[in-house]
Parts: C-alpha cells; sequence; structure tokens
C-alpha cells in the first residue's frame, strides 16, 4: 500500500514538471532608427516594429503671368472699326469690369474718348476706349425713380446700370423728365431701351481709325480753310482761320419763329378774313467774341461752346455743317465767331450757333477760368 502511495506521488510530480516548460519565444529587439525614419510602426502580424520612411515634399509651381504684346494706340473721337473677331463691352475701363455685351469684327462703333490706366495688371490692357453704347445693348434702371403715370425720370439724375442691381457698373445716366421705355422688370429694376448717351469700354488696341492728317505746330494757329471775302476786316493783330462757306440750308437748329400776323382786308364793310404770313423770317446772323472749350454737360447740344472768360458764362454752342472744319483744334483760344444763331429743338433757352466764319483774337488760353455749373448738371441718384 505504501509503495503504491509513492507511485502515484511520483507520476504527479513529473507531469506537473512537464506541464511547466515554457515554450513561448521572446521577440527580437529591433534594429535602431536611421536618419531615414520618423518613428517606429508596429505590424499586427509580426508584433516587430518596421521602419517609417519620410516623405519628399512636394513644391508647388509658381504661376506664371504671361505679358501681353499691346501696341501703342492714339484714338480720337469719332467712328472706328473693331478688327478683333470677338471684342468684350465691359462696364469700366479695364478686367475688373463686368462684361455687358460683345462686338463683331467689322462692327463700327463711336470713340467718345481714350483711357489709359496708371496701374494695371501684366495681362491687362493698358489703354483702353470709352465708346457709346450699341443700341442692343440693354441698360438698367431703378423703378422707384421712374413716375409709373408719365413713364419719365422724377429723380434730379437717373444712373443707368449694367444690370439689376447697384452692384452694377454705371454706364450712363438720365436727368429728370426724359422719357423712359421699359422693356422688362425684375424685382425694383427695370430694363429700358438704351439712350444715345450710354457708354461702355472696350480695350483700345482692337479697334483701327482711318489715319488723321498731320497736326500742325501748336504755337501757330490753324490754317484758313478758305478766305472769302467780308465787309469788315478781323483785328489787324490776329490771325485769320475761316470755315467754307456755308451753302444756304435751314440750321440745324431754327430760330424762333414769330406767330403769324393778322391782315384786315381792304373793304371794312367785307367780313375781316385771316391772312396768314406763310414766309419765315430770315435767319439770324450774328457775331460774338469768347473762348473756347469743351462742353461738359452730357446733354448739352454739341461738343465745344463759346464761353466768357470774365464770368465763365456759356455764350453759345457750336455747331458746323461742315465736314472740313474741325472745331477741337481750337479749344481754348480766343475767337470772333460769326453764324446763323438760334436756339436748340430740346431746350428751347439753349442758344447754338451755325459757324459761318472764325477769326482767331489769340491762341493763348485765358489766365483765369471760372466754371459755373451748368443748369443740366444738377444733382445724381443711385
Amino acid at each position: 500500500m505504501k509503495t503504491n502511495c509513492w507511485l502515484v506521488l511520483g507520476t504527479m510530480l513529473a507531469t506537473t514538471a512537464v506541464a511547466q516548460v515554457n515554450t513561448n519565444k521572446l521577440p527580437e529587439i529591433p534594429a535602431p532608427a536611421t536618419a531615414s525614419t520618423v518613428g517606429p510602426t508596429v505590424t499586427a502580424s509580426t508584433n516587430a516594429v518596421a521602419p517609417v520612411v519620410k516623405k519628399a515634399a512636394v513644391k508647388h509651381k509658381k504661376k506664371i503671368v504671361k505679358k501681353i504684346s499691346e501696341p501703342s494706340v492714339a484714338l480720337a473721337a469719332g467712328p472706328a472699326t473693331v478688327v478683333s473677331a470677338n471684342l468684350n463691352l465691359r462696364g469700366q475701363a479695364g478686367l475688373k469690369g463686368e462684361v455687358v455685351g460683345h462686338l463683331k469684327a467689322g462692327a463700327t462703333v463711336n470713340v467718345i474718348s481714350q483711357i489709359n490706366l496708371d496701374k494695371h495688371a501684366a495681362d491687362e490692357p493698358a489703354q483702353w476706349a470709352k465708346i457709346s453704347l450699341p443700341s442692343e445693348t440693354r441698360v438698367w434702371v431703378n423703378s422707384k425713380f421712374v413716375d409709373a403715370a408719365t413713364k419719365t425720370v422724377s429723380a434730379k439724375k437717373l444712373n443707368l446700370r449694367a444690370g439689376p442691381g447697384e452692384n452694377y457698373s454705371v454706364l450712363g445716366m438720365i436727368e429728370k423728365g426724359a422719357p423712359v421705355s421699359e422693356l422688362s422688370a425684375k424685382g425694383d429694376w427695370s430694363q429700358i431701351e438704351t439712350p444715345t448717351n450710354a457708354f461702355a469700354f472696350v480695350a483700345a488696341m482692337y479697334l483701327k481709325q482711318e489715319a488723321a492728317p498731320a497736326a500742325e505746330p501748336t504755337n501757330a494757329a490753324p490754317a484758313p480753310v478758305e478766305t472769302p471775302v467780308v465787309a469788315t476786316p478781323p483785328p489787324t493783330t490776329s490771325t485769320v482761320a475761316e470755315a467754307p462757306p456755308v451753302v444756304a440750308q435751314p440750321p440745324a437748329t431754327p430760330a424762333v419763329v414769330p406767330p403769324p400776323t393778322v391782315t384786315p382786308a381792304a373793304d371794312t364793310n367785307a367780313p375781316v378774313a385771316a391772312v396768314v404770313d406763310t414766309n419765315p423770317p430770315p435767319p439770324r446772323v450774328a457775331s460774338h467774341e469768347g473762348y473756347v472749350r469743351p462742353s461738359t454737360s452730357i446733354v448739352a447740344p454739341t461738343s465745344y461752346e463759346l464761353y466768357d472768360a470774365d464770368s465763365g458764362n456759356t455764350i453759345n454752342y457750336l455747331y458746323t455743317t461742315s465736314t472740313n472744319l474741325d472745331i477741337s483744334r481750337y479749344n481754348s483760344y480766343q475767337i470772333i465767331v460769326t453764324g446763323e444763331e438760334g436756339m436748340a429743338a430740346r431746350w428751347k433757352d439753349t442758344p447754338v450757333l451755325t459757324i459761318q466764319k472764325i477769326y482767331v483774337v489769340s491762341t493763348n488760353p485765358p489766365v483765369v477760368l471760372k466754371r459755373v455749373s451748368s443748369p443740366h448738371a444738377s444733382g445724381q441718384r443711385r
């Protein structure tokens, strides 16, 4: 019995010793990190640490702005032809102006003036032309300032905009009482037919004008176009320059015609019959002396006016039917001008002189220039 107990105890001790044998293997020590590694990464399958390679930094390429090749352009006021296949009309001079329309090659436009930008981007033209807005390009106005009953402007001045909102560019303005022809509406804004004084801007290098005649020296008066015989000679100290004689035509702005006269019949016993005089009075020819300057009002009947240097008041607006007479050549000159005097058809109190003769008194501008505000240049709304 005692022997069996010892056998059982020995068997149990042998089994316990076999069970306590450790078969697990410790993981290997990873290699030290090198300069090309950022940090250790442990894999799930082997529990080993793997090196992580640092990614190279991505270099962003600098945007290269290509500078445009722009020829020197000198545009004068007058007609010009589009030489680009598709020319953008913009609300401002520069690429910052929104596109308000397009012009095709061969289209004729009216140049108002040229604008050269002092600061512009490398890919942006520096020379721009302010032109009359084509009639097919519509404009918008704030309908709050349009009388719904008469369809006329109720504000002193109303801005023409490129779109239905005050964030669009101004393309001109119309004055109080001007008729408005509405085409469509959007909220408080109305799209109307384009007035004649609306404008836009295009890159000047895409316009072409006919070659102008060579400019004369600035220190000399313009050469006389023609020298017809006049009854009263000009001052002996002045230089004479005359426009070609104008063929007898009704003036562009006819003078005021007095009411018809009624003449009683010879027979006092017979009923009185009204006799209407159908012969208009002869045109009024007047001479005025003053200085020449451009008209600043957008509603002026002509582009140049004769004014008094002492008071700054306008004497007459200058007009000519001759294609050989360029009034801009007399800008800032002191002249004596003779011609048919009448009143503007639209503004009955605005005098207009159709030029027949011009005498240059002095080519020097006045020392002091005073400018009074035009009756048409008052406040502005929106």
